[in-house]
């Protein structure tokens, strides 16, 4: 996938020069960049796309490559909570319709929708092709997409686009029908399923395309064809879509390493790095107005309101007097975030690292950097706290306490560290750790919540701040939990330009008993001179 950064505009094609017009550089332009038959909606009105053509040519401002990046990112991430949190599949089609038109397709044309989509879904190959973990991720998360905008086509649209896409699969007609019909109905009676109509709808498949439903006798074969009832069509078209997406992420990450990430490490590759680990809710980069949380207070607050990351690390730094760098980056952005001043900052570190390494040595090593994560020396930056992706996506060290517990503890560390923050429940407890086994971490860390502060937490946890927040609201006898006080619901900018790191698994060879990992991600700034990001030959499909 070539991406040409360029500080030149580039001539939008005339009424005159029509769809599929090709520019001054010889190359297409316009939303019509990719071909219809690949499922971007051609003359039949079907939505979807096996995104076999990329939007080459394209021109995309730096500032909407990263808007339809997050605006798709918001429905994956929606699809993988809800998928998560056991959602009805009647529920989970009804939340993907409304939040896929809410993000991809609100105040757009048809045609702009159909450009976001096929953009949108190149770049998050880009991000996501980086590693086993995020290609998983998002071959998880597209797939479940893609199935549910499948089924919700009119089943003319399928078929237009089973054809357009190369499918072997056709609908039967009606004399076929008369003819399988008796066999048909023998299959669904075997299987207390209606009986089918005349004007029921069947596929006819290769059978070693399906080998589940033939094994399980769930549909008739003939002359080596399958006949596959429309409702089960989705599953079928889904695998090919999953197979071909995993090749392309492959073959993406080739070029990436080869030289994308090279050759943009200027602008698009901080952009790329950034995404995956990018925090989608509220700002807590600033405390509320009216929050501030003095050090006479932190021990209470620890116990009572701290999530499991940054109670372990709190109680670690207490204990040992020390925190590595990564361990103290977390904690230390959080403590900011819940608004401990930077005067008691300061006070609070220093009566803990002078302990240790003395008053002088913490004063020569340390003081600098925490006076940097408020935004005091240096650049100046206002460091943002980490969300819980930064967390959970880190790769520890052996001797570091940093991270997300609920990824990086053993079982029974994490069952005696859960019981501490007050969780007494068996079926609680059992809940959690059976969400931790299915690596849903963040789940667990609302179970958690729920649990130790006697409330519900309907909204999830994607932050340690939020978490915090949450919790003083409950303590404090404000039962409407909402967004941070005394700031808006914004998206934040990330103010964080140390290098990042990739996302990997690592176990604590130290003390196990309650975490490790960190992350810093980087991300280019939108005030650049430079205005136009140009998409090339986006040639990642095999």
């Amino acid at each position: 996938m070539d991406f040409n950064v360029t500080s030149r505009k580039r001539a939008a094609p005339s009424a005159a020069q029509g769809p599929g017009a090709i520019g001054a550089d010889g190359r297409s332009v316009g939303a019509s960049g990719w071909k219809a038959a690949a499922g971007s909606g051609g003359v039949s009105g079907c939505q979807l796309s096996m995104y076999d053509e990329p939007p080459v040519g394209e021109e995309v401002a730096m500032e909407q490559f990263e808007e339809f990046a997050l605006d798709r990112l918001r429905v994956l991430k929606a699809i993988d909570d809800a998928k998560a949190r056991g959602t009805k599949p009647d529920e989970l089609d009804s939340m993907v319709s409304d939040i896929w038109r809410r993000h991809m397709r609100a105040g757009c044309s048809l045609a702009d929708a159909r450009r976001k989509d096929v953009i949108s879904h190149y770049i998050l190959r880009l991000a996501y092709c980086r590693t086993e973990e995020l290609r998983r991720w998002l071959l998880a998360q597209e797939s479940a997409l893609f199935r549910h905008r499948f089924r919700a086509e009119a089943p003319e649209n399928q078929r237009w686009f089973l054809e357009s896409n190369g499918l072997p699969y056709r609908a039967i007609g009606a004399s076929e029908m008369t003819a399988v019909r008796e066999k048909l109905t023998q299959v669904a009676r075997s299987l207390n399923q209606p009986v089918p109509s005349v004007d029921s709808i069947f596929y006819k498949v290769p059978f070693e395309e399906v080998p589940d439903l033939v094994g399980s006798r769930r549909v008739y074969l003939e002359k080596g064809f399958a006949f596959v009832p429309r409702d089960q069509l989705a599953a079928i078209v889904v695998g090919q879509f999953r197979s071909k997406l995993s090749k392309a992420l492959v073959a993406t990450n080739r070029k990436w390493l080869a030289h994308i990430q090279e050759d943009e490490k200027e602008r698009l590759t901080p952009v790329i790095e950034a995404l995956s680990t990018r925090y989608l809710g509220p700002d807590f980069s600033q405390p509320g107005e009216t929050a501030e949380v003095s050090l006479r207070d932190l021990d209470v607050v620890a116990r009572q309101s701290f999530p499991l990351c940054m109670r372990h690390l709190f109680f670690k730094l207490r204990e040992e007097h020390h925190l590595r760098h990564g361990g103290r980056m977390q904690l230390g952005l959080f403590l900011k975030g819940i608004g401990l001043r930077l005067e008691d900052a300061l006070t609070f570190w220093r009566s803990e690292f002078s302990k240790k390494v003395g008053v002088e040595r913490f004063d020569k090593e340390y003081a600098y950097s925490i006076r940097h994560n408020y935004g005091k020396e240096g650049k100046r930056t206002d460091y943002t706290p980490f969300s819980c992706v930064k967390v959970i996506m880190g790769t520890p060290g052996v001797g570091d306490h940093h991270g997300c517990p609920f990824k990086h503890f053993s079982e029974e560390n994490l069952r005696a560290a859960v019981s501490r923050m007050g969780v007494s429940s068996g079926a609680a407890m059992d809940e959690i750790m059976q969400k931790t086994r299915q690596q849903h971490y963040q789940i667990s860390c609302a179970l958690t919540f729920e649990a130790s502060q006697g409330a519900p937490c309907p909204s999830g946890i994607t932050h340690p701040n939020q978490y915090f927040m949450l919790s003083r609201q409950i303590i404090d006898g404000r039962t409407q939990p909402s967004g941070p006080q005394g700031q808006q619901q914004r998206q934040p900018e990330a103010r964080d330009n140390r290098p990042s790191e990739r996302p990997g698994v690592a176990s604590n060879n130290g003390d196990e008993r309650e975490g490790t990992t960190g992350h810093t991600s980087t991300q280019a700034g939108r005030g650049d001179a430079r205005p136009q990001l140009v998409i090339g030959e986006m040639d990642v499909h095999t």
